[in-house]
Parts: structure tokens; C-alpha cells; sequence
């Protein structure tokens, strides 16, 4: 028997990704046409947008917690968020929340030490790369990190904001992700967290300096883990 997923999803273009990604894998796992059973339910983005910009960690719990719940209801048995940035409010959620969660940052982690990395650099929105959400799961895996500088962290967020979560991909982008991973390179980091969920439809291996951990996939699988452990 394979368990529900419910994704609680933020922005359309990641959760996207996560989704298709675990029902093509999933047919790599259980057979041709199979996957787990899944349910995704999100708020407006915008909802999200307006609760990070005044800072508002509960605020965006409680949208958490509302997808939570009618996930619960749908009869999922555990949650994933193919979402970074509101990782920051899980520890406000995991107290209330009718479900069991897998952590996209934990996930990354373990990843990076299972591959051998020492040093990885953090890539992802500025509300995302400012937090301790990848430094406290990479530092609870013996890993050091790196964080981009500001005006660095200000083009990223630009760029996803304004562009990859509206599912725009501009060649202009790449370029600027592509410059920020080699800067990041140049200070020691041996990875790269692709550490927004829209990253990885622009960054991939072929075209980083560096290799990429993809946080979206990485969840994904994790999540096909879990609901079909016998199969995996």
C-alpha cells in the first residue's frame, strides 16, 4: 500500500515541478502509469507575498496550516511545502498541524552529505537566503555554507519574483544565476542548493559551475520515498 501525498503548494511554478516530477518517477517505482495517490491545494501567492513582505512568519503559518487541514481532510497521510522561503514558518505549523511534514532544507542535507559535500552555497529568494532555514539543516549535517552577497541576493529574488514564478525564462537570468554560482565557487563551496523551486527550470548540472543540489526533485523523491517504501 502506498501512503497520500499532499503537497501544500505556494507558487504555481515549483509545486508544478514537484508534482510532475513525483508522478513520472513514481512509474519508475511502482510501474507504468503508477504514482501515489496525491492532493495539492494552495492559497493565492499572494496571500504568501503580502505575509513575507511585513515579515509575518505566523501569517504565513496560518496559510500553511488552512492548506494542511483540507489536505488532511482529503485523506493525505503526510505533507510536503515545494516551497522554500515559508519553510521559515514551519516550526509555527508543526505544533498545530493535523499531519506529519518532510523538510525540503533536511532533505537537501542529507543529500549534500551523502554525496560528500563540505561547502554549499545558498541560493534561493533574499527572504530565504537571509533565514537560518539551510544553515540550520546544513549545519546539523556537519556542512559549512555560503550565502551570496546582498546585491546578489537582491538580483536572485528579483529574478524569481518578477520572472520564474510568473514562468518567464530569460536568457539575461541564466546568465545572472550562472555569475552568482561562480561567485559563489570562487569562496570555497564544492555545491550549490538550488534552494528556490522555480531555480531549477533555468540551473541544472549542465549549466552550473557547480554541482546542484534541486530542492524541488530532491522533496519529490523523498516524498515517493515515503509513500512507497516497500516499492523504494
Amino acid at each position: 500500500m502506498t501512503q497520500h501525498i499532499g503537497i501544500v503548494a505556494c507558487s504555481a511554478e515549483g509545486a508544478a515541478l514537484c508534482y510532475r516530477t513525483i508522478c513520472k518517477e513514481g512509474a519508475d517505482v511502482l510501474g507504468p502509469h503508477a504514482h501515489p495517490e496525491v492532493s495539492m491545494h494552495t492559497p493565492s501567492l499572494a496571500d504568501y507575498v503580502t505575509c513575507l513582505d511585513r515579515g509575518d512568519l505566523a501569517g504565513v503559518a496560518e496559510l500553511m496550516l488552512a492548506s494542511a487541514r483540507k489536505l488532511a481532510a482529503a485523506g493525505a497521510d503526510f505533507l510536503i511545502c515545494p516551497d522554500n522561503t515559508i519553510h521559515q514558518a514551519l516550526p509555527l505549523v508543526l505544533p498545530r498541524s493535523p499531519l506529519p511534514w518532510l523538510h525540503i532544507a533536511d532533505e537537501v542535507a542529507k543529500e549534500a552529505a551523502r554525496r560528500g559535500y563540505r561547502r554549499v552555497g545558498i541560493t534561493g529568494t533574499k527572504w530565504l537566503v537571509d533565514s537560518n532555514v539551510y544553515p540550520d539543516s546544513l549545519a546539523a549535517n556537519g556542512l559549512a555554507f555560503e550565502r551570496p552577497d546582498e546585491a546578489d541576493r537582491i538580483t536572485a529574488n528579483r529574478i524569481i519574483m518578477d520572472e520564474l514564478v510568473c514562468g518567464r525564462f530569460e536568457p539575461s537570468s541564466i546568465a545572472a544565476f550562472q555569475a552568482i554560482i561562480v561567485r559563489l565557487k570562487a569562496r570555497g563551496c564544492d555545491a550549490v542548493v538550488l534552494g528556490c523551486t522555480e531555480i531549477p527550470l533555468i540551473i541544472d548540472d549542465t549549466n552550473s559551475s557547480l554541482p546542484t543540489l534541486d530542492s524541488t526533485r530532491l522533496l519529490a523523491r523523498a516524498a515517493l520515498s515515503r509513500a512507497c517504501p516497500v516499492a523504494v
